[in-house]
């Protein structure tokens, strides 16, 4: 704001205001005096001031600011003008803070810790405020303050779903996302290097959510959303707070040594008040064993659909399966559909139909995937849950639903079959979608109902039709028949249908 103020007489007091301008005009000083002062406080906290002291009254001149020279009215045009270009000045170097970016050369040399907290806030959601312990910027101490912690850097490069995941926060509530910038110390081709430095940089944030309950903020209205090794920071934070922290979301929890650790050196489920994992690269980057409250593993938690399967798909071949949980979540953030999972023991229980029961009956709830996790919670603690985990199967790419149904086969074939089947959907448009059930070979007896879990690509609101392929899988024996006498299609997905 420019502020231009000219102290004429001492019962003067006038405010003129013009967009961003303000132009105030009073008096604080002797009668006989008249006091300019242009300053310019921008909300960057970039400050110019000019100040100028002459006297006007009376017809009398007075010297400026002791000086020998008057001041005349072109000296004071002159002043104003600079105050104008100081405002523009000022406007002009307005910056944003941004993520820490840096070349493969210092990945490969190593850096030194140094965490920045980067604040959006609803107020301004493109453009970050530097925040720390001494300085809050727009953080609002009474809504949710949700800090998002990536991993492992090896390349230096800053993670390409950041933006995505703070624009898409915001969008669904009014709450304070921090992003826990460490790039300097997660960027080095030396995973033990990053690692080491996972505890410091829990330290770090404690100091700052320490200063935030000092200023009112709740422990409750804390959520960390932790990718790879930020999933364990988040956990060590967790830690030192007593499990009284609102949430943590594990995005595929880093497994290289981490894997096998006790619960004082990883993430886990007394960490905070509600603690969701996905595990989306078990097999490889991520962590094999069950984290939180509630544990999701899409796929089984292994091989990701869409991701390259051979060393062919390049540096995708590494890090694709491993980032699908942070793509999956953001999934659930939008409006597309909802990424639904099955409490089971087992992927291969999940698969075969064993685990539909949140589905069907109506006699719990089905786990949802990603930010609205947290409706799980209650159910949790109704239910004294200690520990659950969920499977569901994902698309190839965003935004990763499946719609599942339930298909009760009964056939009558003298003899008999074993192989797998695809069922086809149509509506009375003539759209189509069809599941291949080839997971493993399904036994088929005369008059013995057979029910398999069938999913979906695409979701028919009204279905017409329904078509069976049956197949053996031999491509030289003969092609045996399935002989059907009653399908029964059950939506799981949208039970009412």
């Amino acid at each position: 704001m420019l502020c231009i103020k000219l102290c004429k007489e001492e019962s003067t007091d006038l405010s003129l205001r013009r967009g961003g301008v303000e132009i105030l005009t009073g008096c604080g000083a002797a009668a006989s005096l008249r006091h300019l002062l242009v300053s310019y406080q921008s909300s960057v906290n970039t400050a110019c001031r000019l100040g100028a002291l002459c006297s006007f009254c009376q017809g009398n001149q007075q010297s400026w600011d002791g000086d020998t020279g008057p001041l005349s009215c072109h000296m004071l045009k002159l002043y104003i003008f600079i105050g104008l270009m100081c405002l523009a000045r000022s406007e002009g170097d307005k910056r944003c803070a941004t993520f820490t970016k840096l070349s493969f050369s210092k990945a490969v040399i190593g850096t030194g810790l140094d965490v920045r907290l980067l604040l959006y806030t609803g107020r301004d959601r493109t453009c970050a405020q530097i925040v720390n312990s001494t300085a809050f910027g727009d953080l609002s101490v009474t809504k949710k303050t949700t800090f998002v912690i990536h991993g492992f850097r090896p390349t230096g490069s800053a993670p390409r779903w950041m933006e995505d995941l703070v624009q898409a926060l915001l969008s669904v509530e009014d709450m304070n996302v921090v992003v826990v910038d460490w790039n300097r110390g997660a960027a080095t081709v030396i995973y033990n290097q990053a690692s080491s430095k996972t505890r410091k940089v829990a330290m770090i944030l404690k100091e700052f959510i320490d200063e935030l309950l000092a200023k009112g903020a709740s422990l409750s209205n804390i959520y960390m959303i932790g990718v790879s090794l930020g999933a364990h920071i988040s956990g060590f934070v967790g830690e030192m707070y007593a499990g009284q922290l609102g949430r943590i979301t594990g995005l595929d929890p880093a497994g290289p040594l981490f894997n096998e650790k006790p619960p004082e050196d990883r993430l886990d489920p007394s960490d905070a008040q509600f603690v969701d994992v996905i595990h989306s690269d078990m097999d490889a980057l991520g962590y094999k064993q069950p984290l939180g409250n509630i544990d999701f593993y899409p796929n089984g938690g292994l091989d990701q659909p869409g991701c390259p399967k051979t060393i062919f798909g390049g540096m995708q071949y590494f890090k694709c399966d491993h980032q699908r949980s942070v793509y999956l979540y953001l999934a659930s953030l939008r409006e597309d559909c909802a990424v639904v999972a099955y409490p089971c023991d087992s992927y291969r229980d999940y698969r075969n139909g064993k685990c539909i029961s949140c589905g069907m009956a109506h006699t719990e709830p089905c786990p949802l995937v990603g930010y609205y996790a947290d409706r799980w919670e209650a159910y949790l603690r109704e239910k004294d849950l200690s520990a659950t985990k969920a499977f569901f199967d994902t698309a190839e790419r965003e935004p990763f639903c499946m719609y599942h149904y339930f298909v009760d086969v009964i056939p009558w074939n003298k003899n008999v079959r074993r192989g797998s089947i695809t069922i086809k959907l149509s509506d009375k448009d003539g759209n189509t979608t069809e599941s291949r059930i080839d997971h493993e070979p399904a036994t088929f007896q005369k008059y013995q109902q057979v029910s398999l879990l069938a999913r979906f690509h695409r979701d028919l609101s009204e279905v017409a039709a329904v078509s069976l392929l049956f197949s053996t899988g031999s491509v030289v024996g003969p092609r045996y028949k399935l002989r059907v006498i009653r399908m029964k299609l059950r939506p799981l997905t949208h039970p009412d249908r």
